[in-house]
Formats: C-alpha cells, sequence, structure tokens
C-alpha cells in the first residue's frame, strides 16, 4: 500500500546503503508508487515478472516489507542465482494461509476509506496519499493469484533469509514461515506492530548486519 519512497526513502534506508557503498535499486510494485496502476484485478496476475524486469543481473542482496517480501519470496523460489541474502520483515505464517475475512476486511477499508476496527484504519487512509490510487490498490488486492505460499514454494529459496517481525505484528506468528525456508534466521522486534516495522531501528540495525551493509 505504500511506496519505495516512502517506505524506504523516507525512512533514511537508502542513505545508509549508500553510506555503506552500497547501489541502491527502488522497485515499486505495480498498483503502487510510480508504477503503472492498472485498475483490473487480472493485470496484476504474475506481478512478481514486473520487479524481475527493473532488477540487476544477480546475486543481489534484497530487503522486502510485508507484500515486498512476499515478492522476494516468490522470486527467489523461481529464480536460483538471483539473491545473495534476503531480508524480509513484516511476514510470518499468514504468507501461509488464505485470506478469509480479514482479507475481505482489508479490501473493504481500502474501497471505502473506513474502518470496522482500528486496526484497519491504516489501510482505509493508503489511497489518501498523494501517489496512492484507490482503485489500484483495490486491483491489487482482488488479483487473480494471490494464494497463500506453499511450504514447497518456500522449501525452493535456497539463500540465507532473515525474517524480521514485531511481536505486535498480526502477520505473525513467525516460526511457521522460519522453519519452512531451508536456511532463514529469525528476529523479533520487542513492542513493534506491522506499521512501525519500516522506521524501527532494530530492523534497520538487523538487515544491514546481515548484509554486511553497515555504514559505520
Amino acid at each position: 500500500g505504500t511506496s519505495f519512497a516512502s517506505t524506504w526513502v523516507g525512512n533514511g534506508w537508502t542513505a545508509l546503503l549508500e553510506d555503506a557503498g552500497r547501489e541502491v535499486v527502488g522497485v515499486d510494485l505495480l498498483g503502487h508508487g510510480t508504477a503503472p496502476k492498472p485498475h483490473d484485478p487480472d493485470a496484476y496476475r504474475g506481478l512478481e515478472d514486473h520487479v524481475l524486469a527493473a532488477l540487476p543481473d544477480g546475486p543481489l542482496d534484497a530487503i522486502g516489507f510485508s507484500y515486498g517480501a512476499r515478492t522476494l519470496l516468490v522470486l527467489a523460489a523461481r529464480n536460483p542465482g538471483l539473491f545473495k541474502r534476503l531480508v524480509v520483515a513484516g511476514v510470518g505464517a499468514r504468507l501461509m494461509e488464505a485470506g478469509g475475512e480479514r482479507m475481505a476486511a482489508v479490501v473493504r477499508a481500502v474501497r471505502t476509506g473506513e474502518a470496522e476496527h482500528p486496526q484497519l484504519a491504516y489501510f482505509a487512509r493508503l489511497p489518501e496519499a498523494a501517489d496512492a490510487d484507490r482503485e489500484a490498490l483495490v486491483a491489487f488486492l482482488e488479483r487473480p493469484d494471490r494464494g497463500p505460499l506453499t511450504p514447497e514454494v518456500l522449501a525452493a529459496v535456497d539463500v540465507p533469509v532473515l525474517v524480521v517481525l514485531g511481536d505486535r505484528d498480526d502477520a505473525g506468528p513467525a516460526q511457521p514461515l522460519v522453519d519452512a525456508l531451508p536456511d532463514a534466521t529469525l528476529v523479533m522486534l520487542p513492542g513493534v506492530d506491522h506499521f512501525a516495522t519500516p522506521k524501527d531501528l532494530g530492523f534497520i540495525d538487523a538487515a544491514l548486519g546481515f548484509i554486511d551493509a553497515q555504514p559505520f
């Protein structure tokens, strides 16, 4: 629901990575930020291919949050050799489950701008951002291939993965995802919910350390 500019540039990630001598390649998912914003859910089928087309040749270190993290896991499973290390944050067992009523409630919040529960208020406000498009975000959420990640897909991720999850993030628990990945390390963020994760210093420190990109 957000963008590369708001999540990674705005929270200081790109500056830290550049200070560490890293070239940063930022990619917006379809329907987000500077990417195309179609209003047809079918246009989002295979959206990982849009990200793949924007990436240089590997192996790459990659960091993703929420659906960006899911996208990296799918790309790693399908493209051996593309990545060197992955950091995936704001994801856990929910990736491996069907969306159900919670996803339906998120879609309603994005579509109407109204929240049935305080936890949904964040999603209801997302389309109000300057670079957001309400119809595109709804179409993104209703894409036809948004199913859960299977153990078979996750087992094909053959690179080291750092899983980062706040202990107040309802994307968890983290352990089922960690157990499904062949080489995964877990870092829990105390007192952090889903939406506070990108700006959490514990996440930043753990991620930069994992990919050997500490600026100092």
